[in-house]
């Protein structure tokens, strides 16, 4: 160590690395302790040298409190240094290697530093090296370390970069760093991110063993969604935003990633915040196989799969994928790599089934991925009249072989809902299995009411035979009136009997806005949320209800957290999406079958011919009479045939029996094209059943024909009422909070 360089007196190292150290230093001129970086003496590369002048003309530029203070730059017998401001502390990376920093403590650590960014970017400068150890935290606040990789944004690096060499740590650089593209201050965001998912959950965002592990996992993966609480996932929801893989997808700027972390802490109780975040175990049940096929308990199969599902999805801690999820996996050779990845699992329980007499063997295992350890493997036998003890049991070995966290609130879940015997059970059972195929419908639903007859408590029970009420009234041509009557007395009475009950929660949803009560479905669901931070299907229902609303960002803001979540669950997005002018988007989301949206999005975004080309690939045979005509009616709309138009909306004008106000408003627009005169009051009816998407509404070329007429006036001006109450009620809820702003 030298003595001195310069008028700098050393009195110490601090740091170390291959190419330089950093000492602790006394300046004899203005009496005052710094830091000084030097060069090894040792190393003569050039590169070296111009990456710490480069650092030192980067900090010159920005003066702000979260940015380590330069101080003077110069070169003694050929070596270069700069003096910059000595610092009381530690780096971020010493104090999280004690473990996850408390929720509030992190978020205070990202606001300096997006300050700091903030300072950087508004100077045309980004850092491109944000880590854990380049943030330093001192008695004083967070300071910002280490330009030496930092460049203007008109600035290239070939005279700085050897082809093929990764600059920065992998773990922490954006998707676009590690495959050689042009980064701008967005990629500060991204690491940022990263640095912030692992300060409150004490593990790494993207994991990987080895170098090409990680560049795969930043570039591919996501990191699993957070629970804990409402506070947490509203910071969840924010990180994940920062760490979009496409540059354009995250926050324009280090100021609206700020702006959305202070509303989410601010709005959040003390009580919530203490919660720990904590990565959610993700965890799909596979349909049990039937080594010996026997018709009297076949429907075990999916049943008894589909109610550990169901009771299991209770829980906060644990985050269960859908039984229909689990049902595309039910292949004779499963290979357990391919369905945690596709699933997106961490955990993954199968099991086999076989009778003998009236003993039923039921043998299960429980294996951890990737890779496909073994938890636990259990065989039990039972006599197949006692079958509905088997969900208790193997609830309880799951919930121990995981080690989850039990809340109070999830112990009193695995007591809840248990079927009085097991004649009820049976009936239950075998509805599930019947329940998701149209042709069954009646016979699940006399099945449910069998179950109930049994078991006039069992709140799964209620909230599954209201669904098939609604929707056998639905598209049945029975009284649309008795059935929503019904359903809604059902569904009363499964969350009279179960409050918590997630899936009559979930299903509830479009009872509520197919009888005009959108804001209400929002408003309910948002209080859900708040409490069950980690129901995918909740996020996918809030989808539906903002979006009837009026409210695409937050529908979209919902459809990704309820991705992150679960990557396979389906959510109506693609509408929002239409809505928003986002038609490419609109297009790759649409899953519907036959596929409106994108049809509407492909003309709207003027590719009249391609949209032309995918209508008529949709009218397919076998297509329902409704809907075969609706598709007729779109495509004579977009090749301009107004007299096939006419008569088609006739057609079905005497058969529109959907209560769905947003397919009443595809009807009405497609009507006002013919300058029918029913379109109006089609209109009306999407206007009048609470679909208030005014933002649309006005920029829709497909109701020009209606513009100036006193009425649509009027309607316009009721949907755009609707869309501010809205709006106003969901800021109110504490929406912005869980799903970012209205706009």
């Amino acid at each position: 160590m030298p003595k001195s360089i310069s008028h700098y007196q050393i009195t110490g190292t601090l740091g170390e690395g291959g190419m330089g150290i950093v000492y602790a230093a006394w300046d004899d001129r203005l009496n005052r302790p710094v830091a000084l970086k030097t060069i090894r003496a040792n190393v003569s590369d050039p590169v070296a040298t111009e990456r710490l002048r480069r650092e030192a003309r980067a900090a010159a530029r920005v003066n702000h409190p979260n940015i380590c203070q330069l101080y003077d730059v110069g070169s003694e017998n050929g070596q270069f240094y700069i003096a910059m401001e000595l610092l009381e502390g530690e780096p971020l990376s010493s104090r999280m290697s004690e473990g996850p920093l408390p929720l509030g403590e992190a978020v205070t650590i990202t606001l300096a530093t997006l300050s700091a960014l903030d300072a950087l970017h508004r100077n045309s400068l980004v850092h491109r090296d944000l880590k854990p150890s380049n943030i330093f935290l001192t008695p004083h606040g967070v300071k910002l370390l280490d330009f030496g990789l930092a460049r203007p944004l008109d600035e290239h690096d070939v005279q700085l970069t050897t082809p093929g060499m990764l600059m920065g740590t992998p773990r922490y650089l954006a998707p676009e760093q590690l495959q050689g593209q042009p980064a701008d201050h967005r990629g500060d965001l991204f690491s940022t991110g990263v640095v912030l998912y692992e300060m409150i959950t004490g593990e790494p965002a993207f994991r990987g063993r080895t170098v090409p592990e990680v560049v795969h996992a930043v570039v591919y993966d996501h990191p699993p969604a957070l629970g804990g609480s409402a506070a947490v996932a509203a910071v969840d929801r924010i990180v994940h935003k920062a760490l979009a893989k496409q540059p354009q997808d995250r926050y324009k700027t280090a100021t609206a990633m700020a702006d959305e972390l202070r509303s989410a802490i601010s709005s959040a109780d003390t009580g919530s915040v203490a919660r720990p975040p904590r990565p959610i175990t993700r965890l799909i049940v596979l349909p049990f196989k039937m080594l010996r096929a026997d018709p009297e308990v076949d429907f075990l199969g999916f049943g008894l799969a589909d109610a550990l599902t169901t009771s299991l999805s209770g829980l906060d801690s644990l985050l269960v994928r859908s039984s229909l999820t689990g049902l595309q996996f039910a292949t004779e050779a499963i290979d357990l790599d391919a369905v945690a990845k596709k699933a997106d699992v961490d955990a993954i329980l199968t099991g086999t089934l076989l009778r003998a007499d009236d003993q039923l063997r039921v043998t299960a295992q429980l294996s951890e991925m990737p890779g496909g350890t073994v938890r636990w493997s259990q065989s039990m036998v039972v006599r197949v009249v006692d079958a509905f003890q088997l969900q208790d049991a193997l609830t309880s070995r799951i919930v121990e072989s995981l080690s989850l966290p039990l809340s109070a609130h999830d112990r009193q879940v695995l007591k809840q809902d248990v079927p009085a015997n097991p004649k009820a059970y049976e009936y239950y059972l075998r509805a599930n299995q019947l329940a998701n195929h149209v042709r069954t419908w009646s016979v699940a639903r006399d099945l449910y009411r069998q179950c109930l007859e049994e078991d006039p408590r069992y709140a799964p029970a209620w909230a599954r035979i209201a669904r098939l009420h609604r929707i056998i009234g639905m598209y049945s041509g029975a009284d649309a009136d008795e059935a929503y009557a019904q359903a809604e007395e059902a569904f009363t009475r499964a969350l009279s009997l179960n409050p918590d009950l997630s899936i009559a929660h979930n299903l509830y949803t479009l009872q509520e806005i197919e009888t005009g009560r959108i804001k209400q479905a929002m408003l309910r669901l948002l209080e859900r949320v708040r409490q069950r931070t980690s129901d995918p299907e909740l996020f996918a229902g809030l989808v539906q209800a903002c979006r009837y609303a009026g409210l695409q960002r937050p529908a979209i803001a919902a459809h990704d957290h309820a991705r992150r979540l679960d990557p396979q669950i389906r959510t109506a997005v693609a509408h929002a999406y239409l809505m928003t002018g986002e038609y490419e988007k609109a297009i790759a989301c649409d899953q519907d079958e036959p596929q409106l949206i994108a049809i509407l999005a492909m003309d709207l975004m003027g590719d009249r011919e391609r949209a032309i080309a995918h209508a008529r690939q949709q009218i397919a045979p076998g297509l329902p009479l409704m809907f075969r005509l609706f598709f007729e009616g779109t495509l004579a709309v977009l090749e301009n045939r107004r007299d096939d138009l006419r008569t088609t909306g006739d057609q079905l004008l005497k058969m529109w029996s959907l209560r769905d106000p947003c397919g009443t408003y595809y009807f009405a627009r497609a009507l006002a094209v013919a300058e029918h005169p029913e379109a109006l009051s089609m209109f009306k009816r999407a206007v009048e059943g609470g679909f208030n998407c005014a933002p649309f509404f006005w920029r829709d070329p497909w109701i020009d024909s209606l513009r100036g007429n006193r009425e649509f006036d009027a309607l316009i001006a009721q949907a755009e009422s609707g869309y501010r109450d809205a709006a106003a009620a969901f800021v109110a809820a504490g929406g912005e909070q869980m799903l970012g702003p209205v706009e």
